[in-house]
Parts: structure tokens; sequence; C-alpha cells
């Protein structure tokens, strides 16, 4: 009947939640037969009832340190809901059993032998524990005979820590009078005689006489004992502790040996097992969060970003990632603010449905930027904190070089941070530095191998690539993907012809198609044009190159649209760093350095995990730059959040600078590679950035704001607006609801934001909402929030905007009219040669990334509002095979900012007493 009942309710489990079995874990030191047949009992019924069993056997040479460690393993595997010690431990060294079986975490001793659990059931909580199952099982067979418990005597013989002290506790609880007796006790007889309840646990055979039960007692008999038997052929039979032939005539009911609590004993490990599992989902149920938010105390006037920011005291980022659904095995701490989140993650919850995916973007902002990480930020709080939805935000790691240059941090700003601004803003969990590292290992390949193709015979340099050790010469893997590349089917490296030598030996890469750069994560002019080679160590071989800033590198972009360790394996692997001098391209892997690219890499494909001021989750995970990059943060942080947050929740990612360049990457780019489909678009408006658009002054970044910007102009806004229409219309060409965002700021009068909000839903958004986050937090987008819930309801008729295998010419020109305006493109003599050279290689068919200036819809950065009619200029073409794209160049523009004349770290500075960072950002 148990065994029934648990096989119905794992069948109910794994309708509920797709994929997941209850897990069993057996754990035996040595090979005792007994043992064996034991283990061997529990894996069949384990497997007749769903329950995942794991038998796993330590030699009998084993030590205690080798068995803690691999309790400790046990411990942490969250696909194990119940484990056992199978005792004794048959080991030739010393193991203090007490000490291993304390070990084993309380939640998942389903034998119920540590002292936690012993304590709890002494303590009566037998709700908040695991029991013995062999006690378990007598009060489970005592149940069902139908004797009320309670009130009647009972008398239990044993007083093991397995049996009978568990027993005695068990009954008491359960409202019987109970006495225990034991070998010593000397009025044994008379003490059985007055049980209506007994229990025989002592280990002695048929020690209990029938004469001594009193009539119409229940007697339940766990002793296990072999007595001499002529007529069997092993010469023994098993008995128990309890003389059964004479004890049946008395006895209402009596359980046989063998048969009778052995077997009740399996059925209630599997029972303790499925009840482990079940309060395991109960947990960590996918989805059901139970978190605590941050009440803020808002200032006026709002301090600053960073006096917010350290007037707050996130909770331990353990807690948060508790409160998400994670398991701490699937989390990595980097202190106490800050985590990586394991794709082991992604995995368990593989077959949970998505939350609804909100992407914010904005229209064409001025230098200053008009507030999309403040306004990700207050909507997450405001549907989290407020409105009490399960949502994360998932949001760009900020390069260094702006935090120390113009711009300053990215964490948002005000009363919606990323806290603590300082980790997020600096080094965070050293993913860039991976990312510069990786990247500049590569540039270092390139060159050095040149110069050993210029310097060496071939044989010379395949005796090097290929050598013998210890005597005995062989391919590496990568050198053998090579090999099948150049068609090549021999593992020998001695088989090879000269011929195949010199294919093997000789990229042959051209200097002058060199395509990867050197990269820093550091603004620095100086470093855009450099003549490498200079030593003459390098027999002089220099050429010109330049460095580029980290976050422009394609191993970010690679970083940002990989969905696996595979995935970004083969992405890494398959990275164009040349071309041949026949004109043939030369990759990572041609270099044989991808596997040292993912070794450097492994890490930093984890999300970092961190929160906001109000203690809503956040995802921070990789910032390729918006205009040669895709600009957007990864895929990977948005899939694992999207699982988490459960159906009902709600994703809120970032696209970088307008919706003309960072959305429509969004959606051609990072959405065709997810597979992932966006529920709403959230654009962000300000006042001051439509003004610009409708002709007002220049907006300069460390310049006060003209007076146009200060004083109401309904005029200037109403004519800047045609903007905000285009950009709507570039988000509802994607088939998805759009909600205006309008970011207040303090100089805005009620009825240029009325305006705003008129406009935009003449235009065709779902809705326009004025928001206020920035000076009250998540309080001030409540009302955006319940807009996009509402809008997330209708339906979403996502499309992309062209099929990639149309021709390169042909996908530029419909980005090019349809998203920014333009009447066509016109092709410069190096991207019309690229065209033909990426067509020529097998690159054609790749998404769009074009690299254009954010200050306008056009290639121009003086066009300000909706400009149309002109031609777009492509000056050249590159190609970022890896990530995934080619990136046409528009107009001029460097992939390695310089340093303004007033730096943000002038105001950057540390106290050296108590170590706190002051006026960062």
């Amino acid at each position: 009947q148990v065994r029934e009942r648990l096989k119905k309710q794992v069948v109910e489990m794994k309708e509920k939640f797709p994929g997941f079995r209850p897990g069993l874990a057996i754990l035996q030191v040595g090979n005792r037969d007994d043992s064996n047949l034991y283990i061997n009992m529990k894996l069949k019924a384990a497997a007749e009832i769903g329950i995942s069993a794991n038998h796993i056997k330590l030699p009998n040479t084993a030590t205690e340190a080798d068995v803690l460690k691999c309790i400790a393993s046990l411990n942490g595997d969250p696909a194990v809901h119940g484990f056992i010690v199978q005792l004794p431990l048959d080991s030739d060294k010393p193991i203090n059993t007490e000490k291993i079986t304390n070990a084993v975490a309380p939640e998942k001793d389903v034998d119920g032998l540590s002292s936690i659990n012993a304590g709890k059931l002494s303590r009566g909580d037998l709700g908040d524990c695991f029991i013995p199952c062999t006690p378990k099982g007598c009060m489970e067979l005592i149940r069902q005979t139908g004797i009320q418990v309670a009130g009647k005597r009972a008398v239990v013989v044993g007083r093991s820590k397995i049996v009978g002290a568990p027993m005695h506790d068990l009954l008491l609880w359960n409202h019987a009078t109970v006495t225990t007796c034991h070998s010593k006790t000397s009025t044994l007889a008379e003490e059985v005689g007055k049980a209506d309840i007994l229990v025989v646990a002592a280990g002695k055979a048929e020690m209990v006489k029938g004469e001594w039960i009193k009539p119409g007692a229940v007697v339940i008999d766990c002793g296990i004992n072999h007595v001499p038997d002529s007529t069997k052929a092993s010469g023994k039979r098993v008995v128990g502790d309890v003389a059964y032939s004479t004890a049946k005539e008395k006895a209402s009911y009596i359980t046989p040996v063998p048969g009778g609590v052995g077997p009740m004993t399996v059925a209630m490990l599997m029972q303790s097992t499925v009840e482990s599992a079940q309060r395991f989902l109960e947990k960590f149920e996918p989805g059901k969060w139970n978190i605590q938010y941050n009440q803020l105390t808002l200032k006026i006037p709002v301090p600053s970003d960073i006096e917010i920011s350290q007037s707050y005291v996130p909770k331990p980022i353990d807690q948060l990632a508790k409160e998400v659904g994670l398991l701490p095995d699937e989390v990595e701490l980097y202190g106490q603010t800050k985590a990586k989140v394991h794709l082991s993650a992604l995995k368990r919850l593989k077959n949970q449905p998505d939350g609804k995916y909100i992407v914010v973007t904005g229209i064409t902002p001025t230098p200053l930027g008009e507030g999309k990480s403040t306004t990700t930020v207050g909507l997450v709080q405001a549907l989290g904190a407020h409105l009490h939805q399960n949502v994360f935000a998932c949001v760009r790691q900020p390069s260094q070089g702006p935090t120390f240059g113009i711009k300053g941090g990215a964490a948002g700003g005000g009363y919606c941070q990323v806290i603590p601004m300082e980790e997020f803003n600096l080094h965070l969990t050293g993913d860039i530095h991976a990312i510069t590292a990786a990247n500049n290992l590569v540039a270092a390949a390139v060159d050095a191998r040149i110069f050993h193709e210029l310097t060496q015979t071939d044989q010379a340099f395949y005796n090097r690539l290929v050598p013998a050790v210890s005597g005995v010469r062989k391919f590496s893997d990568i050198q053998i993907r090579r090999l099948q590349k150049l068609g090549i089917n021999k593992t020998d490296p001695m088989t090879l012809t000269k011929e195949e030598i010199n294919s093997f030996v000789r990229l042959d890469i051209d200097p002058g198609t060199i395509t990867w750069q050197r990269v820093l994560d550091t603004n620095d002019r100086f470093l855009r044009k450099i003549t490498i080679g200079q030593s003459p160590t390098e027999k002089g071989f220099s050429r010109t190159a330049q460095f580029d800033i980290t976050v422009s590198s394609e191993i970010m972009a690679v970083l940002a649209l990989s969905d696996g360790l595979d995935d970004m394996k083969k992405r890494l692997g398959r990275m164009v760093v040349a071309s041949s001098k026949r004109g043939e391209p030369v990759t990572a892997d041609d270099l044989g350095v991808t596997g040292a690219l993912a070794v450097l890499m492994k890490d930093a494909l984890k999300p970092n995990l961190m929160q906001t001021l109000e203690g809503t989750p956040v995802f921070v995970h990789a910032g390729p730059f918006a205009n040669i990059a895709h600009g957007n943060s990864s895929v990977l942080a948005d899939k694992i959040a999207l699982k988490l947050v459960g159906e009902e929740g709600f994703v809120v990612t970032e696209a970088g600078f307008g919706a003309d360049i960072g959305m429509e990457k969004f959606f051609n780019i990072k959405c065709r590679y997810s597979g992932l489909r966006p529920h709403v678009v959230v654009l962000v408006a300000t006042v001051r950035a439509l003004k610009m658009h409708g002709g007002g002054p220049a907006v300069t970044a460390g310049v006060p704001l003209p007076k146009e910007y200060m004083e109401e102009n309904l005029q200037l806004l109403a004519k800047g607006c045609s903007n905000l229409n285009k950009q709507i219309q570039n988000a509802r060409m994607f088939g998805v609801p759009v909600v205006v965002a309008v970011n207040a700021f303090k100089t805005d009068t009620k009825a240029e934001l009325a305006l705003v909000v008129q406009l935009a839903k003449e235009a065709g958004a779902f809705d326009a909402v004025e928001c206020t986050h920035w000076a009250e937090g998540g309080k001030g987008a409540v009302a955006l929030a319940r807009a996009v819930q509402r809008a997330s309801q209708t339906p979403s008729n996502f499309r992309f905007l062209y099929n990639v295998e149309l021709p390169i010419i042909d996908k530029i020109r419909l980005i090019a009219q349809q998203i920014y305006g333009a009447s066509d493109v016109e092709l410069l003599p190096e991207a019309q040669e690229k065209v033909a050279l990426y067509t020529k290689q097998g690159f054609g068919n790749l998404p769009i990334c074009m690299a254009k200036t954010h200050l306008s819809l056009s290639h121009d950065p003086e066009q300000k509002g909706a400009p149309t009619g002109f031609i777009l200029p492509i000056r050249d073409i590159r190609a970022s095979v890896g990530a995934g794209f080619l990136y046409p160049l528009v107009g001029t523009m460097s992939t390695m900012p310089g340093l303004p004349t007033r730096p943000c770290f002038y105001d950057i500075d540390l106290d050296p007493v108590s170590g706190q960072v002051n006026g960062l950002f």
C-alpha cells in the first residue's frame, strides 16, 4: 500500500515539475554481503516507485576523511533529496560512525540518525524531522491495526539509537504511556505482560516468550537472529526476538520474521525520500519567491548617487540567491554583495516556462543620456517591491573607460541604482579583465605566428608544432581539427607528406588584412595607432597596429551571445583574425588558441548576481558596445532570469543607445540567436532630448544647459517629438507593443510632460506614462509598471526585420530605409570589396550590426529629429564571425575613446582609514 501511494505521488511530482525525480543516494564503505543484500532491496524498491537511486561504493581502505568528503559532495548535490550511509562501515581504517552520521545534512538524513533529527524527535517536532525508518515502519504497522495508540500502555524492549530510543519517543508523542525495558530489566516478563503495544528490538533470539504477552496485545518484532537448524540447507534459520509460535496465540496482531518489519523499513525509507523531495520542491519551487525588499528613505533634495548607494546596506547576496530560488551549489560567492551563478541552474530549470520579456530602449539621446538604466532599475523596483511581482533586471557591465572618462558610472542614478555602485562600476568579478587577457592572447598569437613562419623552414616549424614527447609524436585535438579543415584525414604525424606539412604549418597570414587588435579597458587616445615589433629580437618584422577598448572586442560580443560553454567555444574558434595571402579566412582555431581562450573565459560565462537599492535581483553580465557591437547584456543572463521569475514574472533588460541602434540589434541579432521573444518595449523619452530634436541648442557634457531647456517651450517640444514618433514606429515594426516612459526632470513643466504623453499615444504607443523614479525609486515608476503589465497581456506578433539569407547589401538597405529613414545607401569601394569577400568566404548570411553614431537617426550626429531622404554612406564592412554578425561602418568612429579635459577621476578618492570610496560617479 505504501509503495503504491508513493508511486502515485512521484507521478504527480513529475507531471507538475517536468524532468524532476526524487533522488536517493546510498553510501557504502566496504563490501559486506549483508549490506549488499539490504542495498539491493532498497535500490529495487526505489526503481519500482520511480525514485532515482544512486549507489556510491567506497573501498574498505577508505579513510574517515574520504567518507566525509563524499558526504559533503552529496550534501551539496541538488539532485539528491534523501541520503543514507549504510551501516556498519566496513573499513580497515578507524572511522567514527557518529561523526559520519552527523555529517549528513539533516534535511537529507532520511535515515533519521543525525543528532539534529534525533533531538527534534525527542522534543516532539515530528513535522520537522526525519524519523528512523524502522520505528517509522513500526508505527505505520500499529496504525494499520486500527488500534487507538493514545492512552494505551506501550512497552519497548531495547534502547538502541536506531530502533529502541526513537520508538519510545514516537509512541510517547503519539500519547501512549511508554516503558522502555532492556536486558538489565529485572522484571521484564512482568513489564511485557502489561503492554497493549509491544515493540521488541533487543537483538536476542526469541528472548520474549509467548506466555509473557498480554492477551490481545499488538506485537511488533524488529529482531533478526540466526539459530541452528539442521533441516535447512544453510544449517540455520532466521527468527525474531519474540517466540513467534507461542506469541501468535495470544497477540491480536504480530509481525512475522522475516517479512514483517523489514519490508516496512525499506518502504519508510522510500517514503522519507519522497517527503524530502516534496520539501525541496516547496522550498525551491520555480517562480515561488519569498523575497524581502528594502524600504527607501527618500530625501529632498536628492543626494548624490554614491551618497545614496552607500547609505543602504545590501542584503547578503547568498540570501538574495536563496530568495529567488537558486540552490547553494548554483551560486559562487564573490564576497557579500556579488556572486556568479552557475549554468547548471538553467539546466535544472529547463522545463519551466519563461516569464515576460521586456526590453528598455530610448529615443535618440543627448550626449548626457536620457536615463535608460535608471528607468530599467526603477521599473524592476516598482514591479518587485511595490507590485510584488517576481522580476529580474538584466543589464550590461560598464567599461572602466567611460567610468574614469567623461560618462561616469552606469549603475542607474538617484533612488534607482544597482548596489554597491563601486563594485558594479569597477572590477566586479573580473569578466572584462578575462576578455582583455583572452583578446590579447589572440593578438600575440597572430604576430608570433607570422614571425615564426617567416623565420623557420616547414620541417623545423612542424617539429616544433608537433614535438616528440618521450619519443612519441602526437597531434593535439585542435591540430586534428586543422588537418580535417585542410582535408587531411591523418592522425599519425609521421605520415604527412611535404605538401601536407606545408599546408599544415603555413597560415600565410597577409599582415595587411589583420583585423584583430589588442585591447585595454582604459580610455587612451595615444594607443589608437601604434607601431609594434620594433625590438631587435623581432628581426625587422614590424607593423602598424592599434589598441581598442576592451568592450569593443569580439570576445565580449561572443560572451554576450553564447548560450553555453560548448557554444562559446565554437564561437571563439570561428573568430576571424585575418585573411591568408590566398584570400582565405584565418581563425582562432587555425591559430590553435581556441581551447586556451575557453579556459580564460569559462568563469566569465557565468552571470553576475547583484541587487537594486530596493532589494530586487539584477544580473550584470557582458557589456558589448552598442555601436560596433550589438549593445545588449548576455543571452544566458536573460535565459536564467526568465526561468527563475516563473510564468507570471518579468525580466527587464536594457538595449544600448537609442531604439534605432540597441533595440534594432536586440531584435535582429540577440533574439535571433537566443530564440527568445519579447513581450513589451519600454521607450524612454525626456523633455530635454525632445527639445534638442526640435531645434534646441547643442547639449554638451560638463556645460550648463542653455535656457531653452530650463523654460517651458511647447512648440519646440512638439517639433522634437518627430524623433519619438519615429522610434515608436521602429519598435512597432517588429510587432511588439510600446510603452513610453517619460523620464521627468525637475525643470520639466506639467504641460510639457502631458504633451509628450499625448503625442506618444497619438503616435501608436500602447501607453505613455510620466515617471519620477529617479527621485522616488520604485514608487515613482508604479504607473509605468502597471502599464507594462497590461501591455504584456496583449498579443505580441514579434517578427524580424529581414531574412538573413538576403544579400548583404539588401539587409543593410532595409535597416537604413526602414529604421533610419534613409532613401538609399552608398557603399564606398572598400565596403564593396568586403561584400564580395565575405560573400565568397561564406559569411553573407550573417545578421547585420550597423556601426553608426547614436546621436542621430542618420550618419550625421548634427541631424536631429527624424531626418529623411538622405543617402547613408557605408565606408567599410567588417566581420565578427565568432559573434555572428557583419558590422558596416557608417561614417568615422573610434574604438578607443580618449580622456576629456577634465576626466571623472578628478573627483574619485579613497578614505585611507575606512577604505570607503568617495566622489565616485
